[in-house]
């Protein structure tokens, strides 16, 4: 037990600006949007498939996918998670620094605010796509989004990492004896050695998804594929870690031993295969 390491309770607050306390959390999602931007740059610039799109967009991209991740992270933590306890506590809905944001809510609001987006170029995208596929409002969102498909992965990284400091989402009691990193949280309120399950979701859902698409970005794919790929990605290496994520003491498991965050990477899943064969079959350069 001596070896094992004990979480040291971060403060969730790194530092203050004057009487603004700077959180951790804020810190990741600050360094996630920068990854973002330098991404996006290093795409702009060497891959071709990506040449239609301008600097501009990759600024306004950002702009609103932050929309789309705050409000779509929370309001689907709010309705996900906890919606009783939000309906009576209707203010709490807008306390986000007390914590609380869904992937999967996130997701749907990005996927929104990309339409708003894709609604908003009219002539976005390389101008031999455009003349093959006269460039349907279908394909300018999926261009959209397989452009920002590679880009956020490392965004969920960091996420997690803020997770890990925070002391959230840990992972379930390990049998120290085949798990030698496993890690105590004193919030779980036990000092049960965990499986630091913020990490896994790092490295997996994080690292190697990011790695995954951005090799994938370079050769010459349908129209579609990167954002299928993604979504198979992430609710492949997402339902995987929640088997070693201590699910949600309020909800635990929903069916077959199965938690909320698994359920809700099945239709991600399904629509990514889905994705995937219209992207062939439609887009197929």
């Amino acid at each position: 037990m001596s070896n094992i390491f004990i979480h040291p309770e971060f403060d969730p607050i790194a530092m203050w600006l004057g009487p603004f306390p700077v959180r951790w959390y804020g810190i990741m999602y600050l360094v996630a949007f920068i990854f973002f931007l330098l991404l996006g740059k290093k795409q702009l610039k060497n891959n071709f498939r990506f040449s239609g799109i301008r600097r501009r967009d990759l600024d306004d991209l950002l702009v609103y996918g932050i929309f789309g991740v705050i409000f779509g992270g929370r309001f689907g933590y709010v309705f996900f998670y906890n919606p009783l306890y939000y309906f009576a506590n209707p203010l709490e809905i807008f306390a986000v620094w007390q914590g609380g944001m869904s992937f999967h809510g996130g997701l749907l609001g990005v996927v929104g605010s990309l339409i708003i987006f894709s609604y908003n170029r009219p002539k976005f995208g390389r101008r031999k796509i455009v003349k093959k596929f006269k460039l349907s409002f279908c394909s300018r969102f999926l261009m959209v989004t397989d452009f920002v498909s590679p880009l956020v992965p490392l965004g969920l990284m960091c996420g997690r990492i803020g997770n890990f400091i925070n002391g959230e989402l840990y992972g379930r009691v390990a049998d120290t004896q085949i798990v030698s990193w496993a890690v105590i949280f004193p919030q779980s309120g036990t000092l049960d050695p965990r499986h630091p399950s913020q990490i896994y979701q790092a490295f997996g859902e994080g690292f190697l998804l990011f790695l995954i698409l951005f090799n994938l970005s370079k050769f010459k794919l349908p129209i579609g594929t990167l954002s299928a790929s993604f979504l198979i990605g992430y609710g492949f290496f997402r339902f995987t870690a929640e088997i070693f994520r201590e699910p949600d003491s309020h909800l635990g498991f929903i069916f077959i031993n199965l938690t909320l965050g698994q359920l809700l990477c099945l239709p991600m899943i399904f629509f990514g295969f889905v994705l995937l064969y219209y992207s062939k079959k439609k887009f197929a350069l």
